[in-house]
C-alpha cells in the first residue's frame, strides 16, 4: 500500500444534520428525530449525494410533509449549519501523510450542490491529488463504479490503497474489490493502522 484515500463526512468534517435542526427546532428533540427518521433520513440525502436535484427533492418533500415545510426549507437554506468544523486529529493525520510525500485521494458520498459549502469551509481539502465527489460524477458509493472511477481517473491500482470510511458497507464493499479498507472509528485506532502498514511513522504529532 502506498496510497490513501479518505472518506469526508464523519472522518475529516464533523457533519451532522441535528447540528442546524437543535437551532431551529429548540426544546423539540422527539419531533426533530421523527423528521430525520422520517423525511430528511439516510437514504433522502443518498438521493441528493447521486446528483439528484436539491429543489425539486425540498419542494416534493414540502408537499409530502406540509407540518414540517418550514424546517425542509431551512435545511436546504442552511445546509452549511449541519458542518460544524472539521475532526482535528484526523486532519492531523492528513497533514502529517502529506509531509510523508504519500498520495492522497478524496472519495465522498456528497452532494453537488453542497459540497460548495465544504470547499468554502475546510482549506485542508488542497491537500488532496484527487477529490471524487459522487454528485458531481453521478456515480455512489458502496458501488463499485464509483471506486472504478476513482482507480480509472487518478490511475490507481486497488492493491496499492488504503481507503478510510465510517460507513461500514463503504468498507465491506470496497474490501471486495480488493482495496484494502479501515472502519473509522477513530483517530487513534486509525494512526495505529496507518503505522503498521508503514504510511506513518508511529510518532503522534497532534497534540
Amino acid at each position: 500500500m502506498n496510497t490513501v484515500v479518505f472518506d469526508l463526512g464523519g472522518v475529516l468534517v464533523d457533519w451532522n444534520p441535528r447540528h442546524l435542526l437543535r437551532k431551529v427546532m429548540p426544546g423539540r428533540e422527539a419531533e426533530m428525530e421523527s423528521i430525520l427518521a422520517d423525511v430528511l433520513n439516510h437514504e433522502w440525502n443518498l438521493q441528493r449525494d447521486t446528483g439528484d436535484s436539491w429543489p425539486d427533492a425540498i419542494e416534493r418533500a414540502k408537499a409530502e410533509h406540509p407540518q414540517w415545510a418550514d424546517i425542509i426549507d431551512m435545511y436546504d437554506q442552511r445546509w452549511a449549519e449541519t458542518l460544524r468544523g472539521s475532526h482535528e486529529d484526523t486532519v492531523a493525520i492528513l497533514r502529517e501523510l502529506k509531509d510523508r510525500a504519500v498520495p492522497l485521494y478524496a472519495l465522498s458520498n456528497w452532494s453537488a450542490d453542497k459540497f460548495v459549502h465544504a470547499e468554502e469551509s475546510f482549506p485542508w481539502l488542497e491537500l488532496f491529488d484527487g477529490v471524487v465527489v459522487s454528485g458531481r460524477v453521478g456515480l455512489i458509493k458502496p458501488d463499485r463504479d464509483i471506486f472504478d472511477y476513482l482507480l480509472r481517473t487518478y490511475e490507481l491500482r486497488a492493491q496499492d490503497i488504503f481507503f478510510i470510511d465510517d460507513h461500514e458497507p463503504n468498507i465491506s464493499a470496497a474490501r471486495s474489490y480488493g482495496i484494502h479498507s479501515h472502519h473509522f472509528t477513530g483517530a487513534a485506532s486509525l494512526r495505529t493502522e496507518l503505522v503498521a502498514g508503514g504510511l506513518l511513522d508511529g510518532v503522534d504529532r497532534s497534540a
